[in-house]
């Protein structure tokens, strides 16, 4: 495991940005990244990935390989005893805060942590704390570049193209309206917390700020009057995005996700608080990894895709002549990806509609949607639907199980229009 640090330069503004798929290939770094034994993507610095993008700040931050600090072997065991678990949070002299389970190191000086090791640890930008309220002050440009200070929830909406009026079509294609390099992500999962605690009730948001409208683009969000109930190591539900999001230069993952302690928040346990951000020049089309994102008592893992020249897509589903109570389980692959989206799981007791999600597919691929369908009695029935990617449009399909009809409606649309080039990029 490596320490993720997109170190690429800096494209603050979309109106730099080629929005062509030939241009843009100038600003993507495509290529194969190398791999270890087992075909797991490790970082490698492009030749324009050799210096931090102006006004970004160097890293200081807790996030690091865990291989480089094992804890005073004493202090550790003391712990444990202590707490009489094998699973404990442990803070160094800098202030990290590692959960180990064996005071020992094994033959190579790593030390053992509980969940599974992910591709890689996210560096976290130093002054970007919530608790503490350093991310408000200051006036470090991605700061300003990206609008911190406003809180508001991004006003763009998904399907702003799926019936665009302005179309120059040629041989039967727009190219008025181009498909983008779009970040998908693929789950997210409450990775370690003090094992003491046992179940915890989650809270807080992680979100997305990308150039194409930097206000905050929701991939969870949970307030602390209803956080949601989970073990360590269980999957955390995506409520988002609400729309597509960009990943045309550098885009911001800002979060703040807390476990509700006490009567008061202040009594709360910090899971991750900060911004990190991820690069186009740095990522691979179709290359899923999973990063770690270590807070002061737990981490998240966050697995994400990039796809390049990709369309959105909007699902909807409605569930309808309901015969009787069944659970479903709605899964999504885009792109040809084998990593699961989870979309819902849940019990299904009468006729109604799911919420609205956002999902970037590929444009020269297809989404496929499986549904899991079962009463308790029952043996699991698998139900699948795909849809070829469109720049425009709708299409509708119709699953008739035992249980239900599922009618599923999927919206495409691009994210916007291509914006003329003002400047030269060297």
């Amino acid at each position: 495991m490596v320490p993720l640090k997109f170190l690429s330069r800096w494209i603050p503004r979309l109106s730099n940005v080629a929005t062509t798929p030939t241009s843009a290939n100038r600003f993507a770094y495509t290529a194969p990244p190398l791999l270890t034994a087992s075909g797991t993507p490790r970082w490698r610095p492009s030749a324009l990935a050799q210096r931090v993008p102006p006004g970004f700040p160097a890293f200081s931050s807790p996030s690091r390989r865990l291989s480089s600090y094992a804890p005073p072997a004493n202090n550790v065991e003391d712990e444990r005893k202590r707490s009489g678990n094998d699973s404990f949070c442990f803070k160094d002299a800098s202030g990290t805060t590692l959960e180990v389970m064996d005071s020992k190191p094994d033959t190579s000086g790593e030390v053992v942590v509980a969940a599974a090791t992910p591709d890689y640890l996210m560096e976290i930008f130093p002054n970007s704390s919530h608790r503490d309220g350093s991310i408000y002050s200051g006036t470090d440009d991605w700061k300003i570049d990206y609008r911190i200070a406003d809180r508001n929830e991004t006003w763009l909406e998904a399907m702003m193209f799926s019936d665009p009026t302005d179309c120059r079509m040629h041989n039967g294609i727009c190219e008025s309206h181009a498909s983008r390099h779009m970040l998908q992500f693929l789950s997210l999962r409450l990775a370690n917390i003090p094992a003491e605690i046992g179940s915890v009730e989650l809270y807080g948001y992680i979100a997305a700020r990308d150039n194409m409208n930097p206000l905050l683009n929701y991939i969870v969000h949970f307030s602390r009057d209803d956080p949601i109930i989970l073990k360590q190591g269980s999957l955390i539900n995506m409520a988002g995005p609400k729309r597509g999001i960009e990943l045309v230069g550098t885009i911001l993952i800002e979060y703040d996700m807390r476990i509700k302690a006490g009567e008061h928040e202040k009594e709360d346990l910090q899971v991750i608080d900060g911004v990190s951000y991820l690069d186009n020049i740095d990522t691979w089309d179709r290359t899923p990894f999973i990063f770690r994102i270590y807070g002061d008592c737990g981490a998240i893992d966050v697995g994400v895709s990039r796809l390049n020249f990709a369309y959105e897509a909007t699902i909807e589903v409605v569930i309808s002549q309901v015969q009787s109570s069944f659970s479903m389980r709605l899964s999504c692959f885009t792109s040809g990806l084998h990593e699961e989206i989870r979309l819902f799981d849940g019990a299904i007791g009468e006729s109604r509609g799911l919420k609205r999600y956002v999902v970037a597919v590929a444009s020269d691929d297809q989404m496929e949607l499986k549904f899991t369908v079962a009463a308790d009695s029952c043996v699991p029935a698998e139900h699948f639907c795909c849809f070829e990617a469109k720049q425009h449009g709708r299409a509708t399909q119709e699953i008739s199980t035992g249980f239900a009809l599922i009618t599923v409606k999927v919206t495409w649309s691009t994210l916007n229009k291509p914006r003329r080039i003002t400047t030269t990029l060297d």
